[in-house]
């Protein structure tokens, strides 16, 4: 049975809560206003200054707030903490904290593809990354050395603008259907103007619940079959 009234248990539950939050001594002032208490400041001075006698809390120096004492922890885990809420709340940040480690190792994975691609293939490698609107890229050397874009800088510069923008690159790639299986776009078949100067090999990739694209981008010479087979290799590679 709880030892002092609801509304002095209420002061106290108030003291240890902002004090777990904050690590700093509590005023009446503090208790009154965050805690929705429904009194007069002098009821609640008058409150803290019998938990004070009770000992259950305490004043660590002159013109301070108060803070609990042994005995006010273990009277607040014992009849005043709210057990149900304190579940909901840790519960809900597990699964909040789950769902980012998973979005983390999706990213890491899509992040590894798009790196053994640029290894495997000497042309822009890109994936759009795990819950968001951007477009990871590597390979920026593999498009620069291209005699097709060292002799067109503007060329190259067009790509990187609209891999670097990435939603409306993104968009594109959602209009064309593009399922598991690698898509090949040759030249002017690529809807964005910025890219006609390549072939666009893509294809759609899920890691757990995400998905996204992944892709390369180079020169319209580029040797589809291999690339093909590459990108088809490494986005099996990501389902694993």
């Amino acid at each position: 049975m709880l030892p002092i009234d609801p509304r002095k248990g209420k002061v106290l539950a108030a003291i240890v809560q902002h004090f777990i939050e904050t690590a700093e001594p509590v005023g009446s002032k503090t208790v009154l206003v965050n805690y929705n208490m429904q009194v007069s400041p002098a009821t609640i001075r008058n409150d803290m200054a019998f938990l004070e006698n009770e000992g259950f809390i305490f004043q660590p120096h002159t013109s301070a707030g108060r803070i609990p004492t042994t005995q006010g922890y273990r009277l607040y885990l014992d009849e005043l903490a709210d057990y149900k809420r304190a579940e909901k709340l840790a519960l809900e940040n597990l699964k909040r904290l789950q769902k980012d480690i998973a979005q983390e190792r999706a990213q890491q994975k899509v992040n590894d593809a798009v790196n053994l691609l640029s290894r495997a293939v000497p042309n822009l490698s890109f994936a759009t990354i795990p819950g968001n609107t951007r477009t990871f890229f590597l390979g920026t050397s593999n498009i620069l050395k291209q005699p097709e874009f060292t002799s067109h800088p503007l060329h190259a510069s067009q790509v990187f603008e609209v891999l670097e923008e990435g939603t409306q690159f993104i968009e594109t790639l959602d209009s064309l259907n593009i399922g598991d299986e690698p898509k090949i776009f040759i030249g002017k078949e690529n809807l964005l103007p910025q890219i006609n100067s390549c072939g666009l090999i893509v294809c759609r990739y899920q890691v757990d619940d995400f998905q996204g694209y992944l892709g390369l981008l180079g020169p319209t010479r580029m040797p589809y079959a291999f690339n093909l087979a590459t990108l088809r290799a490494v986005s099996k590679m990501l389902i694993q």
